[in-house]
């Protein structure tokens, strides 16, 4: 049994942590999304019942990789229309290699990089661009991605069917873009990277809140992106690596011993990576002297969050005036929502209330609208209102973390209901 177990577990970690490597270094090589994934997914499910049999290989991905190789040679040959591509590939099997190539500053250093640029072509809708990365690079499921833009699932999924499309019909190569053409695709770039740390600083769903492989991941292609645009990087890339390091600094006190949520106002700050804290302070001035921009703003906010000793220190007026700027500039409804948590620490809970209640239409079916107004109205004392948004909050939410603190903040202003 114990063998089984490991052979499953070392499936799974391989899963997560190099998902996008292997299927970056297949779509390499067959030039195909489709094949490639297809490929990738077959080598896992028959990873699952060779390693419970065999034992786990002393080089897992390795395997994956060779495994998902023979898979998609007997996809090519089974489609007499990519003949030609098969001889190209097979000619091309000698220089697979599993670790990347060393840095070129002429060149994107490796595939999963090279991926992203590819994914953000200008010939593809922005949101094509996003969807299309999450889902190769990162392994996000379609539903997970729907969420990330708030859509029904259904459209996500026809999004990424035309992407794909596009690419292949349009013959959109996979390869590096002259540095002329770097900056048309910078935006879509740093958006699918942020996108791509969001998703590991707060899972869609599963029972970790955290998924550090793709905090890592996010954080290394933050770093490259940067070195491809030396030595004078763009003020947003700048400002989205030290976002991401602000973020990721305070990972180890966002859960308690037991695995429980802690929000950030209780958090043992003793816990935060001080030493990433204190690389991102100066990348933030440095973002921030280029103007006011979406990723210079949050990492402003996120640097106040940080600079403070203790949660009464924060600067919140500041939080709020930053929040008004990037409202201004870049204007959606989760601005607005962690705006309005903003102006509860200023004003109260009964001004944020308004805002929130405001912005019911556009983001009902996210579960983090519901919870900021649960927490609002148990602020003001009006627990039965509360319940019914925690109620409705858990309705929607889909991590296992974030279900139990909200659970648990459901059972307490239920008490108070029941006197």
């Amino acid at each position: 049994m114990a063998h089984t177990l490991d052979a499953g577990a070392a499936v799974d970690a391989v899963y997560r942590s190099d998902w996008g490597r292997i299927v970056a270094t297949m779509i390499r090589l067959v030039r195909d999304f489709d094949v490639a994934e297809e490929a990738a997914q077959e080598a896992f499910a028959v990873a699952v019942d060779q390693w419970r049999a065999s034992g786990v290989p002393e080089f897992p991905r390795a395997w994956i990789i060779q495994t998902a190789r023979h898979k998609a040679i007997d996809r090519i040959r089974r489609r007499t229309r990519f003949a030609d591509k098969l001889d190209a590939y097979t000619a091309a099997e000698g220089s697979l290699t599993v670790e990347a190539p060393e840095f070129d500053p002429s060149d994107i250093p490796d595939d999963r990089l090279r991926l992203i640029f590819t994914c953000c072509h200008p010939a593809l809708a922005p949101e094509a661009q996003v969807a299309l990365t999450l889902r190769t690079l990162g392994g996000l499921e379609t539903d997970e991605i729907a969420r990330a833009f708030l859509v029904p699932t259904a459209t996500m999924a026809q999004r990424l069917v035309r992407a794909k499309g596009k690419i292949r019909d349009a013959g959109i190569p996979y390869s590096v873009p002259d540095t002329k053409d770097m900056p048309d695709r910078l935006e879509a770039v740093l958006t699918v990277i942020y996108l791509v740390f969001t998703e590991g600083y707060a899972a869609t769903r599963g029972e970790a809140l955290v998924r550090t492989d793709l905090c890592a991941e996010a954080i290394r292609l933050g770093r490259l992106v940067r070195m491809l645009m030396a030595p004078q990087p763009p003020a947003e890339a700048t400002a989205l690596l030290a976002l991401m390091l602000l973020h990721d600094s305070r990972r180890n006190a966002r859960l308690d011993e037991a695995g429980e949520l802690v929000v950030l106002e209780e958090q043992d700050r003793r816990r935060w990576n001080h030493a990433q804290i204190a690389e991102a302070l100066p990348l933030v001035e440095e973002a921030l002297r280029g103007g006011p921009s979406p990723f210079a703003l949050q990492a402003a906010i996120a640097a106040l969050h940080c600079q403070a000793a203790r949660a009464e220190d924060t600067d919140w007026p500041q939080i709020v005036r930053l929040y008004d700027v990037l409202e201004r500039l870049q204007p959606s409804p989760v601005v607005s929502l962690n705006r309005a948590a903003a102006v509860a620490m200023v004003d109260g809970p009964g001004p944020a209330l308004a805002l929130i209640d405001a912005l019911a239409g556009d983001l009902d079916r996210y579960h983090l609208l519901h919870a900021a107004r649960a927490d609002l109205l148990r602020r003001l004392g009006v627990s039965a209102e509360s319940a019914t948004s925690y109620r409705r909050a858990l309705a929607l939410v889909t991590n296992e973390a974030e279900r139990r603190f909200l659970d648990r903040r459901l059972r307490e202003v239920r008490r108070t209901v029941d006197g």
